[in-house]
């Protein structure tokens, strides 16, 4: 059986790729699609068996199609919400789940759910059908799409959870969690990690419980006992999520988040924070008073946008700040981000934090060269 290696060597096969790919109508990032598909031949060389085959080509179909369906979306902010299936629309924390949902698409927002029943139908219903994806898993029992998303387009239906949780994730700005069960913990604890450890960009995430609820407060608790003061986490990991038991106040915490800051983008290793608005010098040079022990060098410093940056001409009107990040201490990042939501704004010059066109302002999942 031919090896990796040989396939790496045959004549023509990039001239095979380069061709079907202009009959198929070309495209700017043919190199990439190239490599998906010099990727797929190696399978034949590894020996892979029908069902690791089968696993990738579910994979990659479904991936591909929830793309295509968020595409023309991606200038507008949204919000992930994760909550119990079995949740009855008599309990009260079902009438808050969905004034929550009412609330944050008020404010722009477009939502993202499981498309099942339970909070997630709460939150479909509150921020209506218009500004509603489901993201739905097929299971054998109690997950059909709630009649508040079926049948719409904006309705993609996953075999496996881990591409799910990815679309999840990579096509958020926010995530909110109400109460729930296995997969609402599942999907807190990988949405914590992937923001602690940076891979995803720098989100809210808020947990909401019913007023004089213990529910998170007491999840909270086992947080601070078990992880924080046995050294399993740092007191600035905490940073990273918000809990309570009210809905402005979890609004407030999401568009706080987006008032000065907008997105970032690694560059060759440099991270860029692009800004709604310019901040002042003095409030500058006081982030690298209270931040440079997350820097590996330099200074936090005002930036242009770099030669990099021109494949998103949709932000580059916008100031930025530039620094050699440690890819360490992302509880500190999002203080910092915090730090930057309270600053004085120097110019009247308003950038909506809220975008109605053009692409979606995060580069999800960077790498260190673009």
């Amino acid at each position: 059986m031919a090896n990796n290696d040989q396939y790496e060597a045959w004549d023509g096969l990039d001239d095979v790729f380069a061709r079907i790919i202009d009959e198929a109508g070309g495209s700017p990032h043919s190199d990439i699609i190239a490599d998906i598909m010099r990727t797929a031949v190696k399978l034949v060389g590894d020996g892979s068996s029908r069902g690791d085959l089968k696993i990738m080509r579910a994979a990659l179909r479904e991936m591909r199609y929830a793309f295509k369906v968020f595409r023309p979306y991606r200038g507008r902010r949204k919000v992930t919400i994760f909550g119990s299936a079995r949740t009855t629309p008599d309990e009260p924390i079902y009438s808050q789940a969905r004034e929550f949902a009412k609330k944050i698409a008020d404010f722009g927002f477009m939502t993202i759910t499981g498309a099942g029943p339970g909070l997630m139908q709460a939150a479909q219903e509150g921020a209506g059908r218009e500004r509603s994806f489901g993201v739905n898993i097929r299971l054998p029992f109690e997950q059909n799409a709630n009649p508040f998303i079926r049948d719409d387009p904006k309705l993609v239906n996953f075999k496996y959870f881990f591409t799910r949780k990815l679309i999840f994730v990579k096509e958020s700005d926010a995530i909110v969690l109400f109460p729930g069960g296995f997969g609402t913990h599942d999907e807190g604890f990988e949405s914590m990690t992937l923001v602690q450890t940076g891979k995803t960009d720098p989100k809210p995430l808020v947990f909401i419980d019913r007023p004089e609820s213990h529910y998170w407060n007491e999840w909270n608790e086992y947080i601070r006992e078990h992880l924080l003061e046995r050294g399993l986490i740092s007191e600035e990991d905490r940073s990273l999520y918000l809990v309570t038991d009210s809905n402005d106040a979890a609004c407030e915490e999401i568009l706080r988040f987006y008032r000065v800051y907008n997105s970032c983008r690694w560059v060759r290793g440099r991270l860029v924070l692009r800004l709604n608005h310019q901040i002042s010098d003095e409030a500058v040079e006081e982030l690298n008073e209270e931040f440079g022990d997350i820097l590996l060098s330099g200074k936090i410093e005002k930036s242009a946008p770099l030669p990099a940056e021109a494949n998103e001409p949709e932000s580059l009107h916008l100031p930025r700040l530039g620094l050699e990040f440690n890819r360490r201490n992302f509880g500190r990042l999002r203080q910092l981000i915090d730090h930057i939501n309270a600053a004085p704004i120097e110019s009247e010059l308003r950038t909506e934090a809220v975008r109605g066109d053009g692409e979606h302002p995060t580069a999800w999942f960077p790498a260190d060269d673009d």
